[in-house]
């Protein structure tokens, strides 16, 4: 019998995620798993869990709950030699992983049919300094929304919170000299922010990188110039729509190697925490884990 440990933090989501519980273990222990639950408590709880949990050779972890979670679950993973399965159950505000992989987090029984149809495939993750990431790896004044929105208040506003978290820092918004290298390529100038994606979802946006695949051996990255507060304004709206890329302001490149680094102090956001601080190089892990994915999600051609 396969054994299968559930990591799932109680307060993701408006804390949905409690009430779900019983009905996922039901749904592991009738698809013939041994299954447990680990309930997270601190930072970290979930990263070390999930590093317990393949060491004692379990073989499926499923993440339960937001980004934050499955970033620390897969840098539980990522440095094991034998790595279990993993799997997916977004209870998150945003969700962007999810969302790129086609798993519809509105429907507990549809995410568990995801797992129970056993349909795996191999994806990339990404290695910056000692750290992995899954989804996205970012640097400037809003991408650090995420790990500065208090849970209180995403709990409360759900994703709106974002958003008003976002205005509070537009005002502090200044470029900084960047010195980036990728594959072999140089950019050197000032920039007002990055995004560096292993999928085309990023902070609920769909279109902002639209041609990211999570399984082709490469990142997605743009670079935003330096630039002024209404014309960075109405990038932010032309890329609702995937009209961004084209603009003189915007820099965007696939590599599977990267450096940057930044003359003033600029924090880096990995799947929404906190990262530390740059530089830093990122490097794409081809096929790294393996996930339970919906039969109907699109793998990169080879």
């Amino acid at each position: 019998m396969e054994r299968a440990r559930v990591i799932y933090n109680p307060t993701s989501g408006r804390e949905h995620m409690k009430r779900h519980l019983p009905y996922v273990l039901d749904r592991l222990e009738s698809e013939g798993y041994e299954a447990s639950a680990h309930m997270t408590k601190r930072e970290n709880d979930a990263k070390e869990e999930a590093k317990r949990a393949g060491q004692a050779g379990y073989d499926v972890v499923i993440a339960a709950g937001g980004d934050g979670t499955i970033f620390e679950v897969v840098n539980g993973l990522a440095e094991l030699e034998k790595r279990p399965k993993l799997g997916l159950i977004p209870a998150g505000t945003t969700n962007d992983l999810a969302r790129a992989l086609g798993i519809d987090g509105s429907n507990i029984e549809s995410v568990c049919d995801v797992i129970s149809s056993n349909n795996v495939q191999p994806v990339d993750i990404g290695k910056v300094n000692d750290q992995f990431f899954i989804n996205i790896a970012a640097g400037g004044k809003l991408t650090e929304l995420t790990y500065d929105t208090p849970s209180k208040l995403k709990t409360m506003l759900g994703q709106f919170a974002y958003y008003v978290k976002g205005f509070e820092k537009l005002r502090f918004l200044k470029p900084k000299y960047a010195r980036i290298e990728y594959d072999g390529k140089l950019f050197e100038g000032e920039i007002m922010m990055f995004l560096i994606s292993n999928t085309n979802s990023v902070g609920g946006f769909e279109k902002l990188l639209p041609n990211a695949s999570f399984d082709d051996g490469m990142f997605d990255m743009i670079v935003i110039k330096k630039t002024n507060i209404p014309e960075l304004i109405r990038i932010g709206s032309q890329a609702l729509n995937g009209e961004h890329l084209h603009h003189n302001k915007i820099m965007y490149m696939q590599a599977n190697r990267i450096k940057i680094e930044v003359e003033e102090d600029m924090e880096l956001n990995l799947d929404g925490e906190y990262g530390g601080i740059l530089p830093a190089e990122f490097v794409n892990l081809h096929h790294h884990v393996q996930m339970f994915c919906p039969s109907h999600t699109q793998q990169a051609e080879s």
